[in-house]
């Protein structure tokens, strides 16, 4: 019997009596697209090949001692600079719909410069691009992933205003160069953990971290415009942002207010600016760190405003809103939260604890649980809060440890689909599911110990040789049956 026959064996027999005979049974609606996704500093490798220059990310994973689990670094990775062919044969192998990647800023403008453009960039993204086209496959591109060029977070990086501009430059030229082929961005990649965790690493919590969150609304806001404004009526495409979130639920009735303050800090404070009829923070978050501020002794609130011409700016700027999820986590506030937490922090001002109780079902990742309700709940949430926006789930997956037989991937996304399908049938307007991710990549701190891949990559292998899943098998059936 052969590897693939056996995994496909394995797959079914893995599922359990009951399982078995409901699944593929709900019918997915015909206008959802599925794919799977990655970032570029996370799978390409080549790290100082042909022009690109250093991100934060190659500086951090360099830094002596490691700072990286196992003193893993992304300077060959998946290597899919030198595999993208490979790549998009499995997307067909898969029958996705789309493809969700990023662009190194380091490849494309190693200065920093719109005007000098490093061509040798422009072919890779240039053949990956062709390629998954010959074959039907829609690119959808992230424009910043993380990945900050040295040169730019030297100089403050997205804590200094004039990173607003130099995004914006930046998108324009990828607009340019990819716009007739590439009919779906994402501006920004999850900005509240960069700027979050970008700022408590200069012990600015509290500060650092709203300010970094006003230049990239801002950023993101006139890369919006740029593109309404100079492409939209050429090319045709979509512009949004991608914000991430757990669902937070209350540990009690008397926690409701502490779940809905939790959930206001980390989603609201980008998506309220963005999908809210109002824009601006959320009143919460104003009222809040205006009040903690004063009580602190500073002289005004530590929560930058916006000026109403940037408030209108920012308001409705995004074609659809993009969701990382995950997992979920319990709230709750009582006395043992004063003094518990550094003045002034981003976590003194939100005011609560969270935490993931043991009887949740576990995976590999000390920070991830199986929680599907939660995923539904959340997405009832932006419904009900946001005005029902086109909906695209744009990451959304499941670690696990080595091997080809990752049965909790495959039960997580039965899960999670179902999950996504109840709050469909509620009204919810999904339209997009990524899956996270393609292949095995380079997970940030963690190094390559998490594997979040549908394809194993053999990170021993000169080649990098990728093998399925049996979670491959898996999404594919419910790509090409249309039911879960």
């Amino acid at each position: 019997m052969g590897q693939i026959t056996f995994l496909c064996v394995y797959l079914v027999l893995s599922l359990t009596k009951a399982e078995q005979i409901n699944r593929f049974k709900r019918k997915i609606p015909d206008n959802i697209l599925f794919g799977a996704g990655t970032s570029a500093y996370q799978i390409e490798g080549a790290w100082n090949k042909d022009g690109r220059t250093e991100s934060v990310w190659d500086q951090l994973s360099h830094t002596e001692p490691c700072e990286i689990h196992n003193c893993d670094t992304g300077d060959i990775a998946a290597d899919s600079y030198n595999n993208y062919e490979r790549d998009v044969q499995m997307m067909k192998e898969m029958g996705l719909d789309f493809y969700r990647f990023s662009i190194s800023r380091n490849r494309i403008l190693p200065t920093n410069s719109p005007d000098n453009i490093n061509e040798a960039g422009v072919a890779y993204y240039n053949k990956l691009i062709n390629e998954m086209l010959k074959y039907n496959i829609t690119p959808m591109v992230t424009i910043h992933h993380m990945d900050v060029p040295v040169q730019l977070e030297s100089l403050g990086g997205w804590f200094n205003p004039t990173m607003v501009d130099w995004f914006v430059n930046y998108a324009r030229v990828l607009y340019e160069l990819f716009g007739d082929r590439v009919k779906t961005w994402f501006t920004i990649n999850e900005p509240r953990e960069y700027c979050t965790i970008t700022s408590s690493s200069v012990n600015k919590s509290g500060i650092n971290d709203y300010l970094c969150a006003r230049h990239m609304l801002l950023g993101h806001a006139k890369a919006y415009h740029v593109y309404q404004n100079e492409f939209k009526a050429k090319y045709g495409g979509k512009v949004g942002i991608v914000l991430n979130s757990l669902w937070y639920e209350p540990e009690s009735e008397n926690d409701t207010e502490a779940a809905e303050d939790k959930l206001q800090f980390e989603l609201g404070q980008f998506a309220h600016p963005i999908f809210s009829k109002a824009g601006d923070w959320p009143p919460l978050i104003k009222d809040r760190i205006a009040a903690k501020s004063v009580a602190q002794g500073f002289m005004e609130s530590r929560l930058p405003e916006f000026t109403p011409e940037e408030v209108e700016l920012i308001k409705g700027s995004s074609d659809f809103f993009g969701l990382n999820h995950y997992t979920s986590a319990l709230v709750y506030r009582n006395s043992s939260v004063e003094g518990f937490f550094p003045t002034p922090s981003y976590e003194d001002d939100i005011g609560v604890i969270t935490y993931q109780p043991e009887t949740w079902e576990k995976t590999i990742a000390t920070w991830h649980k199986v929680v599907p309700w939660g995923f539904y709940k959340l997405l009832n949430k932006i419904r009900e809060d946001y005005g029902n926006p086109p909906l695209y789930v744009t990451e959304n997956g499941c670690p696990t440890g080595p091997g080809l037989f990752d049965t909790q991937r495959v039960l997580f996304y039965k899960k999670y689909l179902n999950a996504m399908l109840d709050s469909i049938d509620e009204g919810s307007d999904l339209q997009v599911y990524t899956a996270w991710s393609l292949m095995d990549n380079f997970e940030w701190l963690m190094g390559y110990h998490d594997k979040f891949g549908m394809y194993e990559v053999d990170f021993n292998s000169p080649t990098r040789k990728r093998t399925p899943r049996a979670s491959v098998f898996y999404y594919k059936k419910v790509i090409r049956t249309r039911r879960v």
